[in-house]
């Protein structure tokens, strides 16, 4: 039967048993078989595609001549020139820019002076294929055509590879010389490369009694064959002989959810076939289970039928697209990874939301916007590329005054007269745990400065649930992306484990010596990898635990400081320079610094302090104050009330009376979405806000304890977890609680500090009658007493401070005559501050 068939397509006699050869060689593979006539490599005029000869009936001659091959090329037979040499009889000029990434670990990969690593041009049969996909031969030029060298190229293929809709979109086989948007070839797989990267299988692999990947000879026929020198080609996924989607070798969709385990090439789409990605860890993901991965992709035809997503003839689900949902073998031109639409700008034409044309920009760098493969799915629902209900994350990012750096064309923000930008993509992973180095972030060099989605979030980890340690599977129903307050039965310390959206992502454990000074720089400990099956939760596991410890990495001197300074506010989208009077960001971690102790001992907390003398002393007389991000503050309800009566002045869920003192809350507790009232956000983290810093509530000099109702209807940021309404916490009567009338109409910066993370004072309180480092630059560590105009600004801490305080109380214990200045005893605060007096 195949000879018949290669006589009626008049295939010379050597041609038909080099073919024979191949075909006996090959096993079956899953739904394919060689079945050239009935492919679009049939360039002949009986092809079934439109692009084809008008008269030329012979087939494989567009390849393949038994008669004065190419003798330079990588196969027996060819019969056509070769890319990449000087344009003699059997190559053409080609200069080819390989595939490149700083997380490259081939063998053949050259690093440049930033660290990116570039493979050498393609080599071996990927040429072969090159020599009609890269655009550059017309298709009908052939070496040899009815014995006749050199032709005229054959009638009807005068042209190039088609563009289909563009030399630039994931959407054309034109791949062009530019093949840095196109999946690496031409470079060694081996155990070496598997073990370094960490997420590769171990060739050569076998599973179910067949070698799945491995070097081709012989002896050996690997479903993914690699060359006879162990390398990756373009024939080891595709084979351009078979009647498959895409010539592909096995399943182009994931057909039944994936186990996590060996490949099982019935099953399994064929991106696992060499990519593990931490077995059960991909396959646990919310983009790859099936119980949280199930919308679907709408008809449009850019979405599904482009994208050739389709399932017995219906739109695919997101598990089923799996890898590609985000990542295409052959993307848009321009983008980096193999990132799906990860490219600035529009869209293109009708279908501009669901596809865009790319970038012929000489470095990807400038044209990627990792982002938008994101934007993809978690967009509005009218021009989203899927039905189903997914965060809105664009909306987020496109819409609030402020957000994170994300954009490419607002990286690299240098501080200026007119601010100015690199407008370069400085995101760039060293390795499959997303690490960059801390100079990456911004460490010596604020030009790097940046925020990609997955500085945050390891796409092939995420799972849906409340806590990163839950079942992958759970259909947690509650909008928070953890447990607020923390458990009950942990006494709530458990409120700041990290939720499953920051499962496997990466970031740093600060360490304190003797909290001697304040604030104190830590040294660090990256934490990174998956959980796996064992999920503790403790700090010392090696894996990211806690939301801090992702936050940290950028908002610390970890990755932060330059010249010792922070980075500059300002940048497009991000809070003003001068907002609360504030011109740079503050080293977060060493704001933190926390007690020895966790939580902190008893002994000598909340004891009186007569007189301001200079000694800080923490865990003595005036002890420190935090929010209880990094570990509980142990000041428990009795404390804070002086055993008299329950403590009254916090919110749900933060007021259990067991639970004040031990438990914990999240960055995200603060920042993220605004919101209305006491409500939540639609979108948890913080993307964007209408609130400066990213808050989800205002934080400014209007923010007053009167202004903080039972519903916080002014939206204040204190009001969502404080309720200073109520006197119950830590004054000894009326005129000194939040809710005498003075207090009542005094800015909370009046008293409190502007910025509170951590502080040197109990309870947050500033301190005119002595500044010390409190007072931040320019003033001596001696007891500074500030005198003058009755509101202090001093970056960064006091914004139109007023407090002065003569003698330090215990909760329960302050009362008017504590704070003033001189003599005062009466309201202070409203006969000589708050109506401008000095």
């Amino acid at each position: 039967m195949v000879m018949q068939t290669l006589r009626q397509i008049r295939v010379p006699a050597l041609v038909a048993l080099a073919l024979l050869a191949y075909v006996a060689a090959v096993p079956a593979q899953l739904n394919t078989k060689a079945n050239i006539a009935a492919t679009k490599h049939n360039l002949s005029a009986s092809g079934p595609g439109t692009t084809k000869a008008t008269a030329e009936d012979q087939i494989c001659v567009f390849c393949h001549t038994p008669h004065a091959a190419n003798a330079t090329a990588p196969a027996p037979l060819w019969n056509r020139k070769l890319g990449g040499g000087t344009n003699d009889a059997n190559t053409y000029a080609a200069t080819y820019s390989p595939y490149q990434s700083n997380s490259l670990n081939a063998a053949e990969a050259v690093a440049d002076l930033n660290g990116i690593k570039t493979l050498p041009p393609p080599g071996g049969t990927s040429k072969l294929c090159l020599s009609c996909h890269d655009g550059t031969l017309a298709l009908g030029t052939v070496g040899v055509l009815d014995g006749k060298e050199n032709p005229s190229a054959v009638a009807g293929l005068t042209g190039t590879m088609p563009e289909g809709l563009g030399k630039t979109t994931g959407f054309t086989r034109n791949l062009g010389v530019d093949l840095r948007n196109d999946h690496p070839i031409s470079f060694t797989f081996d155990t070496t490369l598997a073990s370094a990267d960490g997420e590769l299988r171990q060739p050569p692999y076998s599973a179910g009694g067949r070698t799945v990947v491995g070097p081709r000879s012989s002896d050996a026929k690997p479903m993914l064959p690699l060359d006879h020198e162990g390398k990756v080609q373009c024939t080891s996924c595709h084979d351009p002989h078979l009647e498959a989607s895409r010539f592909l070798r096995l399943n182009r969709l994931q057909k039944v959810a994936p186990a996590g385990g060996d490949f099982i090439a019935d099953n399994d789409q064929i991106c696992l076939g060499c990519h593990n990605k931490l077995g059960t860890s991909w396959s646990n993901s919310a983009h790859a289970n099936p119980l949280v991965a199930d919308e679907t992709y709408t008809p449009e035809a850019a979405a599904t039928n482009r994208r050739d997503f389709l399932v017995n003839g219906s739109p695919a689900k997101v598990w089923e697209a799996a890898c590609l949902n985000c990542h295409d073998t052959h993307s848009v031109q321009g983008s980096r990874r193999l990132l799906r639409e990860g490219v600035s700008g529009s869209g293109t034409g009708a279908d501009s939301s669901f596809y865009k044309a790319g970038s012929t920009a000489s470095d990807p760098a400038t044209s990627s916007e990792i982002a938008e493969t994101c934007y993809q799915c978690h967009q509005g629902d009218a021009t989203k590329v899927i039905t189903g209900a997914v965060p809105d994350i664009k909306t987020q990012f496109t819409t609030k005054t402020r957000r994170m750096p994300i954009t490419t064309d607002t990286q690299g923000y240098k501080k200026g007269t007119t601010p100015t930008y690199s407008s370069t993509e400085r995101h760039n992973i060293g390795n499959a745990d997303f690490i960059e180095n801390p100079e990456q972030l911004g460490a010596g060099n604020h030009d790097n400065r940046h925020a990609e989605c997955t500085d945050c979030h390891n796409p092939h980890r995420v799972i849906r649930n409340s806590l990163f340690n839950g079942e992958p599977g759970d259909a947690n129903s509650t909008r928070r992306t953890h447990v607020a307050g923390g458990t009950a039965g942990l006494l709530g310390a458990d409120g700041n484990i990290a939720s499953g959206v920051l499962r496997g992502t990466w970031g740093v454990e600060p360490t304190y010596g003797a909290v001697t000074t304040w604030p104190q720089a830590p040294s660090y400990t990256v934490k990174y990898g998956d959980p796996g099956a064992s999920k503790g939760t403790d700090r010392i596991q090696p894996y990211l635990t806690r939301e801090y410890q992702l936050c940290l990495k950028c908002h610390s001197d970890y990755g932060g400081t330059a010249g010792g300074l922070m980075p500059w506010l300002g940048y497009t989208g991000g809070t003003s320079a001068g907002t609360m009077g504030l011109n740079r960001y503050t080293n977060v971690a060493a704001e933190f610094a926390v007690s020895a102790t966790d939580p902190p001992s008893a002994a000598g907390k909340d004891q009186g302090e007569t007189g301001n003398d200079s000694t800080f002393t923490p865990e003595a007389t005036n002890h420190r104050s935090w929010h209880p991000v990094l570990m509980p503050t142990g000041r428990t309800s009795t404390e804070r009330t002086g055993g008299s009566t329950t403590f009254t002045n916090i919110r749900a869920p933060f007021n259990t009376k067991a639970n004040i003192g031990y438990q914990t809350m999240h960055c995200s507790d603060c920042h993220g979405g605004d919101a209305t009232g006491l409500n939540e956000p639609t979108v948890q983290g913080p993307h964007g806000s209408n609130n400066n810093f990213l808050l989800k509530g205002i934080w400014s000099n209007a923010v007053k304890p009167g202004g903080i109702d039972s519903s916080n209807s002014n939206n204040y940021l204190c009001g969502r977890c404080h309720n200073p309404a109520n006197t119950a916490g830590g004054f000894r009567n009326g005129d000194a609680s939040h809710s005498f009338s003075s207090k009542q109409n005094s800015s909370c910066t009046s008293c409190h500090i502007a910025i509170p993370h951590g502080w040197k004072n109990k309870a947050f309180l500033v301190n005119l009658a002595c500044v010390q480092r409190e007072g931040g630059a320019g003033y001596s560590d001696s007891c500074t007493n500030v005198s003058g105009s009755s509101r202090v600004t001093i970056e960064p801490y006091y914004y139109r401070a007023i407090l002065r305080i003569k003698t330090w109380q215990r909760s329960n214990a302050w009362t008017m005559g504590s704070c003033g200045s001189g003599s005062d005893s009466e309201d202070w605060m409203s006969s000589t501050c708050e109506n401008g007096g000095s």
